[in-house]
């Protein structure tokens, strides 16, 4: 069954509302989850691009870890940057409200995202013995995602701040589109699209990165803790909230929320 998209912003500023008003637990252990889901995803789309010579086939298989955190209902900030606006915009929850889902889910996320780098390093070197081709791949993109961005300078900064607003433009769409469908092929196929394309075009996603930069570094990349969150996690954070928040909860509530 479709569902259109009046029906759709309903029933995303009453998610948004009870996403909000989640007791501190349920937060930390549904955003931990996402994390570690999204770090299986980048896994295998390292892995298959890999293993067939072809990034795009990465891209195709990427989405399944949206698809598993979205249908279990799990918690992911980047697409609360757009789900939680709509219910303040409507006065139905307090800005205190979604500043402590956004944190919450954010310091999960860390937890997740590095538990899940440690545990893929040690099984993907053989605790530290032999490097794989799919490691050696997974480190060139770590430093691109860095270093790349450093020798940029403040063009690097912006650069990754671009490609994450544009990122959440299309990961904030996905969580939005899992709405309009009622059943799980319905769902699946929808969310499918966007994140397949924001991966395939090479755009940045916060949560993403807590996993694929330090299994990176844990790996051999050459790259500091503040070069990772300098040159990208900082700039990616705000460019995912941005992209959220502008793009995605903006325009569709201009358009169809305001009533």
């Amino acid at each position: 069954m479709y569902v259109k998209p009046d029906e759709l912003l309903r029933q995303a500023i009453e998610l948004g509302e009870r996403k909000a008003r989640l007791p501190v637990q349920d937060i930390g252990i549904r955003a931990f989850l996402s994390a570690a889901l999204l770090g299986f995803a980048t896994a295998l789309a390292v892995y298959a691009a890999e293993l067939t010579g072809m990034p795009l086939v990465g891209a195709l298989v990427f989405p399944v870890g949206f698809v598993m955190l979205s249908l279990l209902g799990l918690e992911l900030v980047t697409g609360n940057f757009a789900l939680l606006l709509l219910p303040l915009w409507r006065r139905r929850i307090r800005l205190s409200e979604l500043a402590r889902n956004w944190t919450l889910a954010y310091l999960a996320h860390i937890a997740g995202g590095l538990l899940l780098a440690y545990l893929i390093a040690v099984a993907w070197t053989a605790a530290g013995t032999t490097v794989e081709p799919w490691v050696r791949r997974l480190i060139r993109i770590a430093e691109h995602k860095t270093l790349f961005y450093a020798e940029l300078g403040a063009k690097g900064v912006w650069l990754a701040f671009v490609k994450a607003v544009l990122c959440n433009w299309m990961v904030t769409l996905a969580a939005f589109l899992g709405l309009s469908a009622q059943d799980v092929v319905g769902k699946t196929l929808a969310m499918w699209m966007p994140i397949f394309t924001f991966f395939a075009l090479g755009f940045e996603h916060s949560v993403v990165n807590l996993f694929l930069i330090p299994s990176a570094m844990l790996m051999g990349a050459d790259i500091t803790i503040g070069q990772w969150w300098l040159w990208n996690q900082v700039p990616v954070t705000l460019g995912n909230i941005i992209g959220g928040a502008l793009f995605t909860a903006g325009m569709l509530y201009w358009t169809y929320g305001r009533a």
